[in-house]
């Protein structure tokens, strides 16, 4: 056993041997003594040595130091309002033409640009906003059990007023002003991206209503357009389905989006079809629109055992033998039904367009 006055700390180190432990000085010590392989330290423990001393920054010795950086931070919230116009701008002034990539790429740079000055205008003025001239000096939290009286109420509300004084942002009016302009603006590219894939000067829901589908029009194979006979589809089997004709439409693709069709049999005793739709299968066969009514995802799962059609993206799963009636999951209402039958070579046909609009259930619907 060591003691070492000075530090008040007492120290005994033993260590193992064939047999059996010994410590540092020699002395033989018994089995149960000690744990043999450990050693076993004892503290008094010291005083806490505390915070070192605060350091000042130059910002806080020097005020010309200080006006340029709160200079530096505004300047910096006001390029990330121009980056957000420039990224506006940039959108309507370059736009896509699918028949050109060139201007694909003229766009994604000039928007990309747009919004990097408008996240980094925020992000770097922020930074340097909190290191250059808000409050700079340490403090201890002790930490306490949590109360909802009326003591901790008014003490939350002396906290934000000293989160006020100690940022500036009530005194530092370029900076405040500044700062919220720049979260203000920078939404707006999104909101013009956004809006610029929804339908222009129309409304949603009378899209949604009309797709490519008519009476007499054949069921045909995505993506290669090729008819497909009620014999081809064998119980427990599914296709993709476009409607004929779709590959040569100049809107291919935003028809193929209203459009789109999965085709499924199942053994005609498992459906459940309600009064109005007895003729909208043909011996089990049923066609039901792909696109998911929670968000627009393509449903693309088909479970040959259970007949339920499962989307992907948020896990709405629809029951094809109860007229793909949502059993789970987001979507609030059932995949619209497309009427289909045969023609005289045997050939699925629809009877008609959906009669309900596809797609999302969040469009208003007359």
């Amino acid at each position: 056993m060591a003691h070492d006055d000075t530090s008040g700390t007492d120290v005994a180190a033993f260590s193992s041997g064939a047999d059996g432990v010994s410590n540092t000085s020699g002395r033989a010590v018994e089995p149960s003594a000690a744990s043999g392989g450990l050693a076993v330290i004892t503290s008094d423990g010291f005083a806490d040595p505390g915070v070192p001393p605060h350091r000042k920054r130059v910002t806080d010795l020097d005020p010309k130091k200080a006006r340029t950086a709160q200079r530096t931070v505004y300047t910096l919230f006001y390029l990330s309002i121009a980056g957000s116009i420039f990224a506006i701008a940039a959108y309507m002034a370059f736009p896509i033409n699918e028949n050109d990539p060139g201007s694909v790429r003229l766009n994604t740079v000039f928007l990309g640009l747009g919004i990097t000055l408008a996240l980094m205008g925020i992000g770097i003025g922020a930074v340097h906003w909190a290191k250059s001239l808000m409050h700079d000096e340490e403090g201890v939290d002790i930490r306490h059990p949590v109360r909802s009286s009326d003591e901790t109420r008014a003490r939350a509300v002396e906290i934000f007023h000293e989160g006020n004084v100690e940022s500036g942002i009530g005194r530092r009016s370029l900076i405040r002003n500044s700062l919220i302009g720049a979260l203000v603006a920078f939404p707006l590219p999104a909101v013009i991206l956004f809006r610029g894939l929804g339908p222009q000067n129309e409304i949603p829901a009378d899209l949604l209503s009309h797709t490519m589908w008519k009476a007499g029009a054949r069921l045909t194979l995505d993506p290669s357009g090729l008819p497909i006979k009620a014999a081809d589809v064998t119980i427990g089997s599914a296709f993709h389905i476009i409607p004929e004709g779709l590959n040569d439409a100049p809107d291919r693709l935003e028809q193929k989006a209203k459009a789109a069709v999965l085709l499924m049999r199942v053994n005609p005793s498992d459906l459940n079809v309600s009064a109005g739709r007895e003729n909208w299968n043909y011996d089990g066969i049923v066609a039901y629109s792909k696109i998911c009514t929670h968000v627009g995802c393509p449903v693309a799962l088909f479970e040959q055992q259970t007949h339920h059609l499962l989307c992907p993206c948020h896990q709405s799963t629809f029951d094809v033998d109860n007229e793909c009636a949502v059993i789970f999951g987001p979507a609030k209402r059932a995949l619209p039904q497309l009427p289909i039958t045969v023609d005289g070579e045997g050939y699925l046909i629809a009877q008609s367009d959906f009669l309900e609009p596809v797609g999302p259930s969040f469009w208003e619907r007359s």
